[in-house]
């Protein structure tokens, strides 16, 4: 089980806790050529999403934070994409060589979250 702190503005704080086990045993390395680029979009995204909260925070039109939210959104997308495109050349290529079907599962449980 892991727990998850969330703190909100208003000062209160919630914990989430989630029933599921995160194994990061694989029997395949995990670098990836990606991940600079990776991390340069996730702290965009990052920045960009803050803007949205001052625009928020500032009473913005409710219009110009839904575009910049769908602007997130969409940067979230490319990230993910990147991600599962790597993914799959490299950890589904060894899990497939290696006769992994666990690893399949784990794409495919993926896949499924991600497109919730």
């Amino acid at each position: 089980m892991h727990d998850h702190d969330h703190n909100h503005e208003q000062g209160h704080e919630h914990v989430h806790s989630h029933d599921h086990e995160h194994n990061h045993d694989h029997p395949h390395p995990h670098h990836h050529e990606n991940t600079p680029a990776v991390l340069n979009r996730l702290s965009k995204a990052i920045g960009h999403l803050e803007s949205v909260r001052r625009m928020v925070e500032d009473g913005r039109d409710c219009s110009e934070v839904l575009i910049q939210l769908a602007a997130v959104r969409s940067a979230l997308g490319s990230v993910s994409r990147i991600i599962l495109k790597d993914h799959i050349e490299h950890c589904v290529v060894d899990a497939v060589e290696s006769h992994d079907q666990e690893a399949i599962e784990e794409l495919n449980k993926a896949i499924d979250h991600l497109f919730k």
